[in-house]
């Protein structure tokens, strides 16, 4: 055999091992895709008279304006969580964002906002170290006890939102905020994809501790029983 055959022959070998890899990475993300996504299955609201009564709407973070206030997403994601709060459906409100850094305070910006739309202080509870979804949905369990709730943030958003809080010991529907316009939009979407691998590697394999716990928070438990 030539020098030149034996050349081809090794590289269709390598091409077939190229292309195998590639067809069961293809279905390794397919697969997690599924999963994550089956978790919001029929667990989704868009209306507020449809939405189920829980104790606690977890609100996610989404950024602020360079201003302070809540950025375009995150507006609309308190926005809802106020609605649903004025219509009874829920009782308190855990505000989950960043505060990691001066001048950036997600969960103050998120209640002044709540207060604005008519939520009652005493209604709103803050996590400051909601960096992350996975972070938020930790903490919401192991730190404020949160055992089922509903979460608010963007259609988008809700399926790795859902997943991420039921594999953490959080009973967990979802109420979609209002859409927003823009390139924020557009990155938020596109940055699902990758982040639901992520959430997907986290909740079924690694289970990582969230930046910060800290002491066990007693502001969004039930009353005692008379």
């Amino acid at each position: 055999m030539s020098w030149v055959a034996r050349t081809r022959r090794r590289l269709r070998a390598v091409a077939l091992v190229v292309l195998a890899i590639v067809i069961v990475l293809g279905l390794g993300v397919a697969a997690i895709e599924a999963d994550v996504w089956a978790a919001a299955r029929g667990a989704v609201y868009t209306r507020v008279q449809d939405a189920p009564r829980e104790r606690v709407a977890l609100v996610f973070g989404a950024g602020l304006t360079p201003d302070g206030r809540p950025s375009a997403a995150l507006a609309r994601r308190v926005e809802a969580a106020a609605a649903l709060y004025r219509a009874g459906k829920v009782e308190r409100l855990l505000l989950s964002g960043d505060n990691g850094s001066v001048g950036h305070n997600e969960p103050a910006a998120m209640r002044e906002y709540a207060l604005e739309l008519g939520v009652p202080d005493a209604a709103i509870a803050s996590d400051d170290a909601g960096f992350r979804t996975y972070d938020s949905c930790y903490r919401a369990r192991a730190i404020f006890g949160v055992q089922e709730a509903v979460l608010v943030t963007q259609a988008y958003h809700l399926p790795r939102a859902i997943f991420t809080c039921r594999g953490l010991g959080v009973r967990a529907v979802g109420f979609a905020a209002a859409d927003f316009a823009g390139p924020a939009y557009t990155a938020g979407r596109w940055r699902e994809y990758p982040a639901r691998l992520v959430a997907w590697w986290q909740v079924s394999i690694t289970r990582p501790r969230p930046r910060f716990l800290g002491p066990r928070e007693t502001a969004l438990d039930p009353p005692p029983a008379p």
